[in-house]
């Protein structure tokens, strides 16, 4: 079997889960405990250097606002590097009778972005399957030359 490496980049707004769904894919644990990890400070500096080979969006199914950020994100990634791979995962899925975001909309979502998962990083929901997605959208897109 051939390895592939790429690079993956998980973005959305804090809170939603974004560490949480990578240690419960990485480790397959959860954890309670919230630590903030947008507290770091990052410097950087831009180089030309080719974009990250898929995109992790990560929104919370409690927070309607997440997703309208994921699409601004979305956009803005999609403009500066051009199409990607990429999976859109809306968290939380586990407190869903505390979502306020409408089937239709999430419908649109799905309609719109083509792969569209409602995860739960807590009970594992779907997690694995969304970045299985992503990889095969990546090996996909490598193949093609993209």
């Amino acid at each position: 079997m051939t390895r592939v490496t790429s690079k993956v980049c998980v973005v959305g707004d804090f809170a939603v889960g974004k560490t949480s769904v990578v240690e419960r894919f990485v480790t397959n644990q959860f954890s309670e405990k919230y630590l903030s990890t947008v507290g770091v400070k990052i410097d950087t500096k831009e180089i030309d250097f080719p974009a990250p080979s898929g995109f992790i969006y990560v929104a919370d199914g409690t927070r309607p606002d997440t997703l309208t950020a994921i699409e601004h994100l979305h956009s803005q990634i999609t403009e500066k590097y051009g199409a990607a791979a990429f999976v859109l995962l809306i968290n939380k899925r586990d407190l869903m009778h505390d979502w306020t975001v409408s089937d239709e909309y999430l419908d649109a979502l799905s309609k719109s972005y083509g792969n569209v998962y409602r995860t739960s990083a807590k009970t594992g929901d779907d997690v694995e399957q969304a970045i299985t997605r992503l990889a095969e959208l990546i090996i996909d897109n490598d193949m093609r030359g993209a």
